[in-house]
């Protein structure tokens, strides 16, 4: 049976892995051994072990035909470490024949609101984008060396039912003016997790590929799309200098950036069909039937 190794099993490798039940043995690499029941739950067989201490690894070499790499750079540092570790030990025995990796499309920094596909270079502007840049490098020269087949998947906010901005819109924090917003992207948790499968199964040797829906929303028109879910006042709208002066460090480096993610190689090349292609569709309320 197809032996698929799952790099981080958090929410997207828990849905991939429940993807494949029956239909491949998946393990999936666990650094705290109170989630290995959650793991077990989803067909997981967990491998206790953590990237950042390179001596538990060795039962991963060898292990897999497929290694779904999902696991973030840490939150310090201009490099990834990690990947660099998990590759080391790949090495020491029979390698994967394809590897997928889940970074981020923050590599691009910002493009002024502009449409872009694959081929725009990566221009990171911040410490985490340029972690992943480091990290993209890493496994593209590994790939390249030891013939095995890489898809980078670039994706953008990641949502579900369960994972929104609730708090923020909550908290009634106020968001941009129309005419001085970025530009956000957003991909669902389920397509996210079907697409890396897809990927890893019919992608191109050292593919990029943009994980994004065809939303294209404005991230003030994302929040009030959440506030209408949720029942909730949608956001003031202020000026971007008064914006600024209300939001953590965190949120002021994503409203530096906008662009919009072009999604036609997913569509085109793999043959990708979005589950939940809009997230107005998603979480707009149904009226009572």
């Amino acid at each position: 049976m197809l032996r698929i190794l799952i790099v981080g099993c958090g929410d997207i490798g828990l849905r991939a892995a429940r993807l494949l039940r029956g239909k491949a043995r998946v393990f999936g690499l666990l650094r705290s051994p109170e989630r290995a029941g959650l793991l077990r739950a989803a067909g997981v067989t967990p491998i206790l072990g953590d990237l950042d201490e390179p001596g538990g690894l060795s039962r991963l070499a060898g292990l897999a035909d497929i290694v779904l790499h999902f696991a973030p750079p840490r939150s310090e540092g201009a490099t990834d470490p990690r990947t660099r570790r998990l590759l080391a030990v790949l090495n020491r025995s029979s390698l994967p024949r394809s590897l997928v990796y889940v970074s981020t499309s923050g590599v691009y920094g910002d493009c002024g609101g502009a449409r872009i596909d694959e081929t725009r270079p990566a221009r990171p502007h911040n410490a985490r984008a340029k972690r992943r840049v480091d990290a993209e490098r890493t496994l593209r020269s590994w790939a390249r060396h030891n013939g095995v087949c890489l898809s980078i998947l670039r994706a953008p906010g990641i949502y579900a039912e369960d994972r929104m901005p609730e708090e923020r819109v909550r908290k009634g924090l106020p968001a941009l003016l129309s005419d001085e917003d970025i530009y956000t992207n957003h991909i669902h948790a389920e397509d996210l997790a079907r697409l890396a499968l897809c990927a890893a199964f019919h992608g191109r040797h050292g593919r990029v590929y943009h994980a994004v829906d065809d939303s294209g929303l404005k991230m003030g028109d994302w929040f009030d799309v959440v506030a209408d879910h949720l029942g909730l006042p949608r956001p003031p709208r202020l000026p971007k200098a008064e914006v600024m002066a209300a939001v953590t460090p965190a949120m002021r480096s994503f409203l530096a950036e906008s662009r919009r993610l072009s999604n036609r190689r997913i569509k085109d090349e793999l043959g990708f069909s979005l589950r939940y292609p809009d997230v107005r569709a998603v979480l707009t309320p149904q009226p009572p039937g």
